[in-house]
């Protein structure tokens, strides 16, 4: 393994790749294949990937990884401004 990874700093450093894109294609491929082999889980992701699941979101926008919904979802809005009903039987 530590040939292959030894290979492909070889091939991004003849490629003049500069370490922050190098960083972000590993980053993004990584953030791809965990999210690929959990079906979407980003709790499990994120586990697998020794990140917090927020910092996970955070990757998956800036590299453009975000499914159909567009952000993660949210908890409903409350219903602000309408009075409750009477419980029934309350006096």
């Amino acid at each position: 393994m530590k040939d292959r990874f030894d290979g492909l700093v070889e091939q991004l450093l003849a490629g003049n790749i500069f370490l922050e894109e190098a960083i972000e294609v590993l980053e993004k491929n990584m953030i791809q294949r965990a999210l690929e082999r959990h079906a979407g889980n980003q709790s499990a992701t994120s586990k697998q990937l020794g990140i917090h699941r927020n910092t996970l979101q955070r990757k998956m926008v800036e590299y453009g990884l975000v499914n159909g919904r567009g952000r993660t979802r949210r908890k409903p809005v409350t219903r602000a401004g309408r009075p409750r009903k009477p419980k029934a039987g309350a006096a």
